[in-house]
């Protein structure tokens, strides 16, 4: 990756991230939907430090120092991460001219992370099965990874506009 495609791939995720972002604020506002406590993320980070994986109740574990803001800054790193790898497997190009099918894929792809990874160690079982709406809590996951996949594509879209690029040329 080039110096611009890693800016880019950063403000692209950060910007998608955002988007989601935005989305579950809109969705307590309007709905009453709660989205997860990113605090509980960095309560999880701390206690991997300590060597503890997977809880009973991630909610229920020991507070850790300063868990809010890791929690926040890893949601963000996580994002950026995700649209460097989905840069480098579509190419530079798609940053000249975005498609929202890919972005949607991302954001269809990227749902794993909480159904097998995030939820089993935060206790709630694989893809929520030890919660009392499985069903309910995956599709609220799943809606709200394609909210960040419209997320890459907007932010694409607006780097597009906004950015003449070296990128763009050939």
């Amino acid at each position: 990756m080039t110096v611009e495609m890693i800016v880019r791939a950063i403000l692209l995720g950060v910007g998608a991230t955002l988007v989601m972002d935005v989305w579950a604020l809109l969705r307590r506002r309007f709905f009453g939907i709660p989205s997860l406590d990113y605090a509980l993320v960095g309560r999880w980070l701390g206690h991997i430090r300590q060597g503890r994986f997977r809880h009973a109740s991630i909610a229920k574990a020991q507070a850790m120092p300063g868990e809010r803001p890791l929690g926040w800054v890893c949601h963000y790193l996580i994002g950026v991460i995700f649209v460097s790898l989905f840069v480098a497997v579509v190419g530079p190009q798609w940053l000249c001219r975005p498609t929202l099918l890919p972005a949607l894929l991302l954001g269809l792809v990227s749902v794993a992370a909480p159904l097998l990874l995030m939820q089993p160690a935060f206790g709630m079982g694989l893809a929520a099965s030890r919660m009392p709406s499985p069903r309910q809590v995956r599709l609220r996951s799943l809606v709200t990874h394609l909210a960040f996949g419209v997320g890459v594509y907007l932010a694409g879209w607006l780097g597009a506009q906004l950015f003449a690029s070296s990128l763009c040329t050939v």
